[in-house]
């Protein structure tokens, strides 16, 4: 015993334990490992679909059809989520609503949590396998947020002056890494 206090107390033997603490706990916090074992579900509902207005009893219909709008989300593109960094699945779609705002939902999400998961919209072609997954930060790419959860459904709105039909994919990106995590083609519908 008394030959590990003398080690202990040597100052180098000090300093270097204090370097390996502290590696360790800017690691810890840089890759956050307990997220791989944390699952995060967020079931959100679709954006809800808007009924036409009815005619009233004081309103004459002429019995002409009415044309309306559509009374609820349009899908305007979608496609599948393939695997980059983890392995991802589930659909995404691009909406426009009845007020003309836009939507990115995520359906059936299964990826890996991880630290700081963003979805973005971009002009980046999805390559499969690790061709794809650096190249969403190459072009041009809007964040729709921090990914509200790992698993699940969500809605991402879209900003009202970002044009989405400049915008060709959705990639769940990791910014900590700048990689992809999983990422879909939007095909036009």
């Amino acid at each position: 015993m008394g030959s590990l206090r003398n080690v202990l107390a040597r100052p180098w033997v000090i300093g270097a334990l204090g370097v390996v603490v502290a590696v360790g706990g800017f690691g810890a916090y840089w890759f956050q490992p307990w997220k791989l074992w944390q699952e995060e579900t967020v079931n959100e509902a679709p954006p809800e679909a808007v009924a036409p207005p009815r005619p009233s009893a004081a309103e004459p219909t002429g019995g002409i059809p009415s044309t309306s709008a559509p009374s609820g989300p349009v899908t305007l593109a979608g496609g599948g989520l393939v695997s980059h960094e983890h392995a991802t699945s589930g659909t995404v779609k691009l909406l426009r609503l009845t007020d003309g705002s836009h939507v990115v939902r995520v359906e059936n999400l299964d990826t890996s949590n991880g630290p700081d998961l963003h979805v973005w919209l971009t002009d980046a072609p999805v390559k499969r396998g690790t061709a794809g997954w650096h190249v969403f930060d190459d072009g041009e790419y809007v964040s729709l947020g921090k990914l509200k959860g790992n698993k699940g459904s969500q809605n991402y709105r879209v900003p009202a002056d970002v044009d989405p039909s400049r915008y060709t994919s959705v990639t769940i990106w990791c910014d900590r890494f700048d990689v992809s995590f999983g990422a879909a083609e939007l095909v036009r519908a």
